[in-house]
């Protein structure tokens, strides 16, 4: 499995391993055991759980009745999860009609669909990035709502119109 790994310095290496850990519990090899957190156990790991052969998910501490789960948003970054076991408090959210909402299996577009992840990416406890996912059952994002200037509110809606993984359009919204 491939991953890349950084100090924080905008530099970073790609790493290359083979899986010698079971992160999901299922009794097969899906992850590659490491130390994360700096914490000098090798209790970390980062797994490839959709088989593309890259890391696409995190964890802290894995085996303990707590772990911590990160995923990649699919941009390469480790987002916050946002679970409140991680956090300590529930993440906040606003829809696009403005309103405050808490929570994390969300409907936020509203299609029914309530598999819509969302992102706290400066850890100020509300969402800055929420990525919409399709009616397809394999997976994938069709739109994501982005904050840029972090007042909370959605200044831009990006549509992944023929599902490849890479927004099509975006628009700015009002």
């Amino acid at each position: 499995m491939q991953y890349c790994l950084g100090p924080g310095d905008g530099t970073a290496s790609i790493f290359d391993a083979p899986f010698d850990l079971d992160a999901d519990g299922d009794g097969v090899l899906d992850a590659v055991g490491l130390d994360l957190d700096g914490d000098g156990l090798r209790d970390d790991a980062l797994a490839d759980f959709d088989g593309d052969g890259h890391a696409d998910h995190a964890v802290l501490d894995v085996g303990s009745p707590a772990p911590h789960w990160f995923t990649d948003d699919g941009a390469g970054t480790w987002a916050l999860a946002a679970d409140p076991v991680i956090r300590g408090e529930p993440l906040r959210w606003f829809g696009l009609d403005g309103a405050e909402h808490t929570g994390t299996v969300v409907d936020f577009d509203g299609d029914g669909v309530a598999a819509d992840a969302l992102y706290d990416d400066n850890g100020d406890g509300i969402a800055d990035r929420v990525m919409c996912a399709g009616a397809d059952p394999a997976g994938g994002y069709r739109a994501a709502f982005v904050d840029t200037d972090g007042d909370g509110g959605w200044d831009v809606r990006l549509v992944d119109a023929d599902g490849d993984g890479s927004a099509d359009s975006a628009a700015e919204l009002d």
